[in-house]
Formats: C-alpha cells, structure tokens, sequence
C-alpha cells in the first residue's frame, strides 16, 4: 500500500515526460491529460480508503530511501491527517482543469505543451504535501515555479501575461531563497533535514536566538506563497493574465503551500521563533482581510474593475483567516487554517473556471463591459456565479464558513504567553472583514448576475453552462454543500495530526 502514494507522485511526471517525449495532436494531448489526470486522482482516493482514520496524527504511506548519505539527504515522503485533504484537493483540482480543457484552452500554444506542464504542477504540488524532508520540501515547492510560469507567460491575457508572469517568477524565486537559507541554519544546529524528527524534538538543539532567526527566514519565504499583506502584490497580477486553468489551480493548490509550510515546519520545529513572530502574523494577516475586502469593494465601483482581479484580491483576505488561525497556534485555530485551504480551494476553484466562462462569453472580464444581467442572459451560468459568491462570503452552511469561524475562535482563546486583548482587537478587525466580504461578494452578484443589460432593446444572450462545464464544475459545488454541512469530513482528519504537531497527543 504504502507504493501507492509513491505511484501517484510519479504518474504525473510521466505522462509529462511522455508527450514531451511523443509527438500526439492537441485532443488526442487533451484526452491523455484527462487520464492521466484521472488516474492520479483514483490513487490519491485509494489512499484516502487506505487511510487509517484511528491514527490520523501518524505518517502513513511513508518511504525513507537514503538520497545522498553523505548529506544526509533522504527521499522520505509519506502523508497524515494535515497533508491527506490536499493531496486530496491538488488531484481533484488538476483533472477538472484537464477537463475543462476538452473544451478550451486559450491561444498561445499547443494543448500538448499545456497538458504537459499542468502534469509537472501537479507533480510539484504533490510532492510538497508529502515531502518529510526540509530538501526535498524545497525541491518539489521550487518545481511548481517554472511551469506556472510558462502558463501564465505563453497562455495568459495578450498584453499582461509577461509582466505577470515575471513578478510571480521573482516574488516567489526570492521568497524561496530565503526560506532555503532557514532550512540549512536549522539543519546547521539540528544536524537533520528530516521534518518529522525536527517536529518531534520541538525546537530541542537550536537557541531562542536561532529559532527566530530561522522562523523569520522560512516564514517569509512560506508567507510570499500564502500571500501574505504586503507581500502580496505579486497575485492580482498573476491571476488576472493566468489562463482559466492556471488561475485554478493558483489559486486553489499553489497558495496552500505556504500555510501548509508554516504548519507543517515553522510552527512545531521553532516553537520559540512562532511564539515571538506569531502576533505579526495575526496582525499581517488581519490587515489582509481588511485590505483585501476594500480593495475589492473600491473595484466594484472602478471603471477597470476585473472580474478576476476581485477574486484574487478576495483570496488576499480569505487567506489572511488561515494566517490569523495559524497565528493562534491552538488546535482550534490551525485546524480552522486548514478547513480555510479547503473552502477556499473548492469555492475559489469555482470562481475562477465561472469567471474564465464569463470572460470567455462576453469577451471581456471587465465589469464595465461584461454587460451584466447574467440571470437574463445566461441564467444557469448566472445561478452558478451567485452561488459561487454566497459560498465565498462565509454562508453557514458551505464550505467557506467553518475554517473563518474556527480562526476566529482560536483568535479568542491564542494560546498561553499570547496577548489576549491584542488578539481581541484583531478577531473584531476580522469580524469586520467578514461583513466587508458578504458586502463586496453581494455587490458582485448584483453587479454581474442582476445589473442592468448594455442594450436598451433586450439582453444579448450568450452561451450557458455545456456538458464539459458541468463535468468541470459540478463536483466543487456538490463539495462545496458537503464540506459546509458535514465539517467533521474535514475536522475528524486534521484534528489529531493538529494536537500531535502541537504537542498534544492525540
């Protein structure tokens, strides 16, 4: 069993390497994207079978093979309780933006070379969920630069792909750098790379001193990847030139990783570095949640506002919510900070594909020339997008509601040695986040789905929601449902990795 999550970290860089390798037409490239794809998916949902639920806070599924011994590199990957719903979410992710591509992908190359990098990104995320050693961590983060890198250069928005694609290449490059030079200070002190050892050891050989330096250096590696207020600036760029799919998986696998860094490395190796930066983090994250609902509110009323660029903007803040729950560093606050990565995966992962259908029916993604009155003029598509924003606005009852509510509590009760009133202060900034949201996803309905139409004798129609796009996006809605009514499908996962991390126990 334990080859199975070996087989789905490899199938995908395969299938790459096989139509790098092998000449195929685009739908013949579309079809084997799907497949393998799929295949990869079914391997990830037999791991979730196999899992074993009574020792969620144990690696399962683990291989340690010895790299480079006389670095003491190890090829050691496995999965708990923390990495299990992401691996989950990145598979799931990648073959709906495989499907979604039987029907379109955008000018600027050929679906092989597309299909192919989307297989490297998926190769890429993966590995990071399920790497154990600091190294290799790195390696797999650094993997997933350079093919969405190419999507958004070579697939994105005529006239803005370079630049995007650019800042996103030196935002990230730098930020891995630095969080490079923590990893080797904490293995200069540790004389280890392995992630469950230094987990276990809770910061055991390293100074006070120490701690917080190497948690600064990772931290801000891990927090241009999250991305954290100001560190941020990097995102609405990349996501209004990405593709349709680039967008995606962007926004619904690649800003996982560094909240899962922090979690999985920062946090319970450099307990002393947490405890002395985690009020930055709260209050970075906090102003992001604020930022981000202004900024998109200031759009919704801007002759330039971007469909896509509102989005993007609204992850700034939905993952401010994870940064503030991780910053509690309680079980209630980091187990709300991954309910977070999975709402927003599935809620934001629909936004972009109904946004990219938006775009690719009226021509434009600004609102000014969207024409609005979706309802009238493609009303199935329109009930989809309103969904899709009541959902991002933290309604009880669907995914997006219960990882800002745990936050938010961890954010009352911060663990020992935490200044309570200062945490007070920043639940109720983020409590006025969330009105701000619920404020700003409304506005966008009302805008898109219910606004007035460009032309005084009627609606111009457009297309509505095809047998791809239901195939593509059902499952985030149906998800979407499941995850807001049944949070323990989440929380019965998390909750015992989380207290062991932490120290707990099970």
């Amino acid at each position: 069993m334990r080859y199975i999550l070996l087989a789905a970290l490899a199938l995908p860089f395969l299938g790459a390497a096989v139509l790098v390798l092998r000449p195929v037409g685009d739908r013949a490239a579309r079809r084997f994207g799907v497949a393998v794809t799929g295949a990869t998916l079914a391997l990830t949902v037999a791991l979730a079978a196999g899992f074993d639920r009574h020792d969620a806070r144990g690696m399962q599924f683990a291989t340690d093979w010895v790299w480079a011994s006389s670095l003491d590199l190890h090829f050691h990957v496995g999965i708990d309780g923390i990495s299990l719903p992401l691996v989950l979410l990145t598979a799931l992710l990648t073959f709906l933006v495989a499907v979604h591509s039987l029907g379109t992908i955008p000018d600027g190359g050929s679906a092989r070379a597309y299909v192919a990098l989307v297989l490297v990104l998926e190769t890429g995320v993966l590995g990071t969920f399920a790497a154990l050693d600091l190294i290799l961590f790195f390696l797999f983060f650094e993997v997933v630069l350079i093919p969405m890198y190419f999507l958004i250069a070579r697939w994105g928005t005529p006239g803005e792909r370079g630049p995007a694609a650019v800042k996103f290449l030196l935002y990230t490059v730098l930020g891995s750098a630095v969080m490079l030079l923590g990893f080797l200070l904490v293995q200069a002190h540790t004389g280890t790379f392995d992630i469950t050892a230094l987990a276990a050891a809770h910061g055991s050989g390293m100074s006070r001193g120490v701690q917080i330096l190497a948690f600064l250096a990772i931290g801000l590696g891990l927090a241009v990847k999250v991305p954290m207020w100001p560190l941020h600036t990097w995102l609405p760029d990349a996501h209004t030139a990405a593709p349709t799919g680039g967008s995606v998986l962007l926004a619904g696998v690649l800003l996982k990783m560094g909240t899962y860094g922090l979690i999985r490395i920062a946090v319970p190796a450099l307990p002393q570095g947490a405890d002395e930066f985690a009020p930055y983090l709260a209050a970075f994250g906090t102003v992001g949640i604020v930022y981000g609902s202004l900024v998109c509110l200031a759009l919704l009323r801007s002759p330039d506002g971007d469909l896509k660029r509102i989005i993007a903007y609204s992850s700034v803040g939905h993952m401010g919510f994870a940064l503030l729950g991780i910053a509690t560093l309680t079980p209630q606050g980091i187990n709300g900070a991954l309910f977070v990565n999975i709402g927003h995966g599935l809620v934001t992962g629909l936004l972009f594909f109904l946004a990219g259908a938006v775009k690719d029916r009226s021509g434009t993604a600004l609102l000014a020339r969207i024409g609005g009155s979706l309802y009238a003029r493609a009303p199935r598509l329109g009930g989809l997008l309103a969904f899709a924003a009541v959902a991002g606005l933290g309604l009880p009852g669907l995914a997006g509601f219960w990882g800002e509510l745990l936050a938010m509590y961890g954010a009352y009760q911060p663990a020992a040695g935490l200044s309570h009133g200062l945490y007070w202060v920043l639940l109720a900034a983020a409590g006025t986040g969330t009105v701000l949201t619920a404020a700003y996803m409304l506005g966008l309905v009302r805008t898109v789905c219910a606004g007035p139409g460009r032309h005084a004798d009627g609606f111009t129609p457009l297309p509505d929601v095809g047998r791809v796009d239901v195939a593509a996006w059902g499952p985030l809605v149906a998800l979407t449902v499941v995850a807001g009514l049944w949070p323990a499908s989440v929380l019965a996962v998390t909750d015992p990795a989380v207290r062991a991390l932490l120290g707990g126990g099970a």
